[in-house]
């Protein structure tokens, strides 16, 4: 009889831990939605100022018009068709500073920042080398076609958002002055400015341009020129730097940022990739970017400390079950539930309490209120606040392991393997002079005498 409730007890704990993760899943799932509702009050953050900002260029752009004389259904009309030719900076230095404002809408917040940047370089010279893109990509044409009639150039500047720019942005070549007018002229889908010219720069490349610009959580500069340039200083303690090519010098501290990044065509080969992109045959040129993110995913170390609920569980009812073993003592399934109960729910507070005390102060908080409810409990089921104290001090010491392993993400898995031998190393001490059939009800058979033949 002993065996069987003995036998029945541990399937039973097994099942209860594994019924208990119904309600963990479901606060896993919590977690997910209100990390949609963060995206979704970003996104209206975005819709209401400006997104993430990519900048391309300046590039010049040498536009031509040929008269092409089609026959269709037995008529014939002219058609005019488009080319261009694309001068990318000899050198381009972009320098720009940061100046990062969270912006909340309920609860969720988004860093916005404006910036101030300064382009400055060289164009080239020629067009002697550049090659003629159509704007038909099925279209070839002849360089020396003496129907090419060349038409005024430009200087397309793009933006992913165009409406981050907060004022009109002047272009300065070599002595001129010339304002920017909306739209970058420069293929299809791309956003921007550009600044119309008389003529080609000649000799005196050089320009400069002074750009106010608004964004949010990103910033991607194309380093377009033969030799690129970009600085960037901020007052956002925590860029994460991205893209094709880290800073080769930054500077990090609780003020702010500082980094420096620095690029040629031998790295980039740019040219060619910009022109394969404007033919339509790919869009992924290389950038220099950094994304303004927070120090901690609140959401995301809810959800790594949710996946070791069943370990945690698991371990609780193997204390109350040495503590059944070795004292003597019988705790109901229904008294394991409720303390199972107590620490499933530690997950809902912990998600709830994220959201406005950040995820360090909100552990401690529902911490504290999981060891004290459990611990006032089990003062009374295991006969008294000596013992409750005890299993309160217990659970205390595996929160506080479970806050080392959320912090600790690289070498997670060395300190959980740790925590296992430590815990089954405990037990077989503990349970080194159980009498185990003893304890199931079936003492072993005494040796007979043996039979004289």
């Amino acid at each position: 009889m002993v065996k069987q409730i003995f036998t029945h007890k541990i399937v039973l704990l097994l099942l209860l831990s594994l019924l208990l993760m119904i309600p963990v899943h479901s606060i896993m799932e919590l977690n997910r939605e209100r990390q949609a509702y963060r995206s979704q009050a970003i996104h209206s953050i975005m819709a209401s100022s400006s997104g993430p900002q990519r900048l391309l260029g300046p590039v010049l752009v040498q536009p031509y018009t040929r008269a092409v004389t089609v026959e269709q259904d037995g008529k014939r009309f002219v058609r005019e068709e488009r080319v261009y030719r694309y001068l990318l900076p000899d050198r381009l230095d972009v320098r720009a500073s940061m100046e990062v404002t969270p912006r909340k809408l309920g609860i969720y917040q988004a860093q916005v920042y404006h910036s101030r940047l300064s382009l400055s370089g060289r164009l080239p010279a020629s067009l002697a080398d550049k090659v003629l893109v159509a704007g038909n990509p099925d279209l070839s044409f002849d360089a020396a076609d003496p129907a090419l009639v060349p038409g005024k150039p430009y200087l397309s500047l793009v933006l992913s958002d165009a409406r981050g720019i907060s004022s009109v942005p002047e272009l300065k070549l070599g002595e001129r002055r010339i304002p920017f007018a909306p739209g970058a002229l420069l293929g299809d889908g791309l956003a921007g400015i550009h600044a119309p010219l008389d003529s080609l720069p000649g000799e005196d490349g050089r320009f400069h341009i002074e750009l106010n610009l608004q964004g949010m959580n990103a910033l991607e500069v194309v380093p377009i020129g033969q030799d690129s340039r970009f600085n960037l200083s901020g007052n956002w303690p925590h860029p994460n730097f991205i893209g094709d090519f880290l800073p080769g010098s930054r500077t990090l501290n609780d003020q702010g940022f500082d980094a420096s990044w620095q690029t040629s065509w031998f790295a980039t080969d740019m040219e060619r990739r910009f022109t394969r992109m404007m033919k339509g045959a790919g869009s992924d040129l290389p950038t220099f970017s950094v994304s303004l993110v927070q120090p901690v995913d609140h959401y995301q170390l809810n959800e790594r400390a949710a996946k070791y609920a069943l370990l945690f569980i698991g371990l609780t009812f193997l204390s109350f079950f040495m503590f059944e073993l070795l004292k003597g003592l019988r705790v109901h399934p229904i008294q394991y539930a409720l303390v199972g109960m107590g620490l499933a729910i530690f997950y809902l507070v912990l998600l709830a309490l994220t959201e406005h005390l950040g995820f360090g102060w909100a552990y401690l908080v529902a911490s504290l209120a999981s060891v004290s409810l459990n611990g006032f409990y089990l003062s009374h089921v295991l006969g008294g606040p000596r013992q409750g104290l005890g299993f309160a001090a217990l659970l205390g010491l595996v929160y506080a392991i479970l806050f080392g392993l959320l912090q600790a993400e690289e070498i997670a898995l060395l300190l959980g393997a740790l925590l296992l031998f430590a815990i089954l190393t405990l037990v077989m001490v503990l349970t080194r002079k159980l009498d185990w059939y003893g304890v199931m009800g079936n003492p072993p058979p005494s040796s007979s005498p043996s039979q004289e033949s």
